[in-house]
């Protein structure tokens, strides 16, 4: 045997027992997995959780839905005709007589004509001035409104009375009293159109009549005026 052959079995017989050793040694070690992931060093204790994160950015609007289906139909409506009026405009009108001074019993007193621009509006009329009655017994006159020559239905007559129980002895007796009365009322009923708005004087039921007078040294007037109802 050369002397080199026998350096190398004599380190092979050395090394042998050591690698053995080395083998055991590692069998009964149980390798950290975290080992290589923090080194040599030992894990800490686990830290405080951090504070929530700030609000992220909106994100991009998603893609319009698919259209839905269309709804059942509808219905027939009813079709209503609008009827458009026009605005209320007044209308209305004055006559008026200085010192009428109408001494009749009976008839037409004063007239006033005027166009009423409605059917179904209503006439407000006034007749204003002064009137004055006399007689030797009991007797009662009668003053009135006419439209178109009738007297009013809608609802009733538009009328003014005076009456005396006791008369004077004599028609031309001291007792003679001429006072500013009024006749006033709403007529109703009266068409469009042309209307002739006339004062009249009359006797009372199952009275005689007097010695009337109408409108003695002042003013006297008629006034209309035609009203919505």
């Amino acid at each position: 045997m050369s002397p080199l052959v026998g350096r190398l079995l004599l380190l092979v017989f050395l090394v042998s027992p050591l690698y053995g050793v080395e083998k055991v040694r590692n069998r009964g070690y149980r390798k950290d997995p975290d080992a290589d992931k923090y080194g040599s060093c030992m894990q800490g204790p686990a830290g405080t959780t951090g504070r929530d994160g700030n609000p992220g950015a909106n994100g991009i609007p998603g893609t319009p839905g698919i259209p839905g289906r269309d709804g059942l139909k509808g219905e027939k409506g009813e079709c209503i005709s609008e009827i458009f009026e026009e605005p209320w405009r007044p209308n209305y009108k004055q006559c008026a007589w200085n010192s009428l001074n109408y001494g009749i019993d009976l008839g037409k007193v004063a007239d006033c004509t005027f166009t009423k621009l409605r059917s179904d509006s209503a006439l407000r009329v006034l007749f204003s001035g002064s009137l004055r009655l006399k007689c030797k017994s009991a007797c009662c006159q009668r003053w009135y409104f006419t439209f178109n020559g009738a007297e009013c239905t809608g609802p009733l007559p538009i009328e003014s009375i005076i009456y005396l129980d006791q008369g004077s002895p004599e028609l031309n007796s001291t007792i003679n009293i001429h006072r500013t009365s009024s006749v006033e009322g709403l007529c109703e009923g009266v068409k469009a159109g042309l209307v002739d708005v006339a004062v009249w004087v009359g006797t009372c039921a199952d009275y005689p009549r007097g010695d009337a007078s109408t409108g003695w040294n002042s003013v006297s007037r008629i006034i209309i005026e035609e009203l919505p109802k």
